[in-house]
C-alpha cells in the first residue's frame, strides 16, 4: 500500500553553535538584576532579610535558569538578533513571574511584606534583564563596527548548502563574522551555474589563507558521497589552527530533533529523537502541573455543573474514558465528558460528524465549546498528557493511519495534548479525507521540531482567544 509523504522539512539557514565565553557573564548579570532589585525593594522599605524572603528569591532565580536554559537564552549572541533576545528574556520572566505568583498566593507569608512590593519586584525585573542586553549589544555591534570582536569565515564546497551558508553569513552582520569567499576545485564549467564567477581560488588556496592564520572558521560543505576528500581537506585543516566544521548534507532532512549521542566511544545521529530530555523534560512537566493547577482551580465548580448536566439529559457515566496511544506509542486512558449516546472503544470507532445521530441533548454543544475535553486536564495531572501537544487520537484511527501516513507514529515522541499547533492552525475536527490528516501530522511534527516555552505560551493563548469554538469541532 503506497504512503502518504509528510512535507515536514524545515526552512532556513544551517546555525552554527558558538562556544561562547560570555555565557558565564550573562547568567550573573540575570542573577544580579533579579537579586539587587529584591533586596534594593526590602532595604527600602526596611524588609528584615529571612529565610522566607531567601527561599522567594531561590524560587525566582530557580525558575528563571530553568527556563532560560530551556528556551537557549544563553547561546552565543553571534546568532540572535536583538528582539528575539528581549523577546526571550521577557517570556522566561513572565512565565517565572507567573510560577512565582502562584506560589505566593498559596503562600503568603513568602511575600515580600506586601503585594505592592511583590508586584513592583516581578514588574520592574523584567524591563531590567531587557535594558542590559539591549545596552551590552549595542556596545557589541559598537566594537564590531570598529573591527574588534570579529571573526572571518569560508566555505570549501561550492554546494547549495554552502551557499546557503554564506548567505546567512553575509545577511546577519550582528553574527560578527566577515565571509572571506566560496573555494572549490573544479573548474567552471563544472561549477552550478548560480556559482559561477563566485569562487574565490581552489581548496589549497585556502588551506595556505588557514596557514597564515588569515581565517578563523572553516566550513566544509562537500557531500557527504566524498568522504575521501573530505578526510583529505580535514588532514590539511589539521595544520593550521582554525575551527573547522562540516555541513551535514544528508539524503534526509526529516529529522526529529536530530542530535550527536556518543555511545562508548562511538558517534552516532539520532535521527527521530524528543526535544524533552534532561532540564527540557523537566521544564515541560513543570509547566504542565502549574497551569493545569491554576486552571483546574478554575473550572473545578464548572465541571461539576457539566457532569451533572450530562447525568440528568442521558443515561451513562458523566466521564467517557477512552484508550488512546499516549509518549512512545504506549496506551493510555484518556477522560471525556461524555457527549454520545455510544462509547466505542473497539477496533472500530466511528468519527463524529455534524449532526451525528449519537450525540447526546447536549453532547453537540459540548464539542463545539470544547468543553467535553476539561476532565483530560486531569490527565496532564497524572502525567499521562500534556496541556499542549498532538492531540491523542482513537487507537483505532492510529492504527488505521499509520499504514496509510509515512512518519505518522512520530507524533507520539512527545505526550499528547489538549491543545496543538494543528489544532490552532485549523485542523482539528472530522478528517474526513486522508490529506486532511496528513496536514494534521505535518504540523504536529512541526511542533515537535520547533518546541519552545514561547510555543507553548502562543498555543494557549491561541485556544483560549480562537480554538475553543471552531466551525470544524462536532
Amino acid at each position: 500500500m503506497a504512503k502518504f509523504r509528510i512535507n515536514n522539512n524545515r526552512k532556513g539557514g544551517i546555525v552554527q553553535s558558538y562556544t561562547s565565553s560570555f555565557s558565564t557573564l550573562y547568567r550573573l548579570v540575570d542573577l544580579t538584576c533579579i537579586t539587587v532589585i529584591y533586596f534594593a525593594l526590602m532595604y527600602v522599605q526596611s524588609i528584615q532579610i529571612g529565610p522566607d524572603a531567601i527561599a522567594m528569591l531561590f524560587l525566582a532565580i530557580t525558575s528563571f535558569l530553568l527556563l532560560a536554559e530551556a528556551a537557549d537564552l544563553y547561546r552565543s549572541w553571534r546568532l540572535e538578533s536583538t528582539t528575539l533576545l528581549i523577546r526571550h528574556a521577557l517570556i522566561c520572566w513572565v512565565i517565572t513571574s507567573f510560577i512565582v505568583g502562584t506560589f505566593a498566593y498559596f503562600a503568603p507569608s513568602f511575600v515580600l511584606h506586601n503585594e505592592t512590593n511583590f508586584f513592583i519586584w516581578l514588574f520592574s525585573t523584567g524591563p531590567a534583564l531587557a535594558i542590559w542586553r539591549v545596552a551590552f549589544r549595542e556596545l557589541l555591534f559598537w566594537q564590531r563596527k570598529k573591527g574588534f570582536n570579529t571573526r572571518s569565515a569560508i566555505v570549501i564546497g561550492a554546494t547549495q548548502s554552502g551557499y546557503n551558508l554564506a548567505h546567512q553569513i553575509l545577511n546577519n552582520e550582528q553574527l560578527g563574522i566577515r565571509f572571506k569567499g566560496i573555494y572549490d576545485d573544479r573548474t567552471e564549467d563544472r561549477l552550478p551555474f548560480e556559482f559561477t564567477n563566485q569562487i574565490a581560488g581552489k581548496i589549497n588556496d585556502a588551506i595556505e589563507l588557514a596557514k597564515r592564520n588569515e581565517v578563523d572558521f572553516i566550513y566544509i560543505a562537500l557531500p557527504m558521497s566524498a568522504e575521501k576528500r573530505i578526510m583529505q581537506i580535514l588532514n590539511m585543516c589539521s595544520d593550521t589552527t582554525c575551527t573547522v566544521s562540516i555541513i551535514p548534507n544528508f539524503f534526509i532532512y526529516n529529522l526529529l530533533n536530530a542530535r550527536w549521542q556518543t555511545l562508548g566511544s562511538i558517534q552516532t545521529l539520532s535521527v527521530f529523537d524528543t526535544p524533552f530530555q534532561g532540564a527540557n523534560n523537566v521544564l515541560k512537566r513543570l509547566e504542565d502541573i502549574v497551569f493545569s493547577m491554576g486552571i483546574l482551580s478554575l473550572i473545578a465548580i464548572p465541571m461539576l455543573f457539566i457532569a451533572l448536566a450530562v447525568k440528568l439529559t442521558s443515561k451513562g457515566p458523566a466521564i467517557f474514558k477512552q484508550k488512546r496511544y499516549g509518549l512512545d506509542g504506549k496506551q493510555i486512558m484518556v477522560y471525556k465528558f461524555r457527549s454520545m449516546k455510544t462509547m466505542d472503544n473497539g477496533p472500530d470507532v466511528k468519527q463524529a460528524t455534524k449532526d451525528d445521530d449519537r450525540f447526546t441533548p447536549i453532547g453537540s454543544f459540548l464539542r463545539r465549546t470544547s468543553l467535553d475535553e476539561l476532565p483530560q486536564f486531569i490527565n496532564v495531572l497524572q502525567g499521562r498528557m500534556s496541556i499542549v501537544g498532538p492531540r491523542p487520537h482513537a487507537i483505532a484511527h492510529n492504527e488505521q493511519y499509520r499504514q496509510l501516513i509515512e512518519g505518522y507514529m512520530l507524533r507520539h515522541k512527545v505526550r499528547p495534548g489538549i491543545t496543538g499547533w494543528a489544532q490552532v492552525n485549523g485542523f482539528r475536527g472530522e478528517t474526513e479525507t486522508v490529506n486532511k490528516m496528513v496536514k494534521r501530522v505535518e504540523y504536529d511534527l512541526d511542533y515537535i521540531h520547533r518546541w519552545s516555552v514561547w510555543l507553548d505560551v502562543k498555543i494557549i493563548l491561541a485556544t483560549v482567544f480562537k480554538g475553543f469554538i471552531n466551525k470544524n469541532a462536532y
